[in-house]
């Protein structure tokens, strides 16, 4: 038995020593020049309001329990909101004629998109759209998505594949839609 003891003594002392001899000078110089290049400052705020406006018109009002702002030394500034987002959508009277809220967004500065992940609830008159993920690429005034349910007023219920919408959800395409669809009584007549 103190034979076993030993040996299993000797292994251990064996693999420390060898992990330990691993850690030579030069990966402690590799290590400090690493370190000047992997600096970035980040400022977190609570209770953010964002509002988005655009040629003197609100269009949006957004709120963000936690917004943090990380700016790598490098470039490509985000903001991140990691306890969710509720974005309303203002028609020119300041009315809310639609809305999208996620449990976590983030938004990158240098590709000008946002990304809605988890829980992503699109909301307007004409639709309610349910999906894990949903992507605002401020350049093109899209919003895209892998996959997710369309619900409609009528009761229509589709699940979407490659969903596509512009800015303000006024035109809405999806591919490969399968579902239940609502037909009136009158229907043809």
């Amino acid at each position: 038995m103190k034979t076993r003891s030993i040996i299993y003594s000797l292994i251990i002392l064996c693999f420390l020593q060898v992990s330990l001899s691993s850690c030579g000078e030069d990966d402690l110089k590799t290590a400090a020049k690493l370190k000047g290049q992997v600096s970035m400052s980040s400022d977190t705020t609570r209770g953010v309001d964002i509002t988005y406006s655009d040629s003197a018109k609100v269009k949006a009002q957004g709120f963000a329990p936690v917004l943090v702002k990380v700016v790598p030394a490098n470039g490509g500034s985000f903001q991140e909101m990691p306890k969710g987002i509720k974005i309303n959508f203002l028609d020119p009277l300041a009315n809310v004629k639609g809305s999208i809220t996620s449990d976590y967004a983030i938004m990158k500065d240098l590709e000008k998109t946002a990304t809605f992940l988890r829980n992503v609830v699109v909301i307007n008159e004409k639709l309610t759209y349910n999906t894990e993920e949903l992507v605002w690429d401020q350049t093109k005034k899209l919003f895209t998505s892998p996959k997710g349910v369309i619900t409609k007023p009528d009761g229509t219920v589709l699940s979407a594949v490659n969903f596509t919408a512009t800015e303000d959800f006024s035109t809405v395409t999806w591919e490969n839609g399968t579902g239940e669809v609502y037909v009136p009584d009158n229907y043809g007549q």
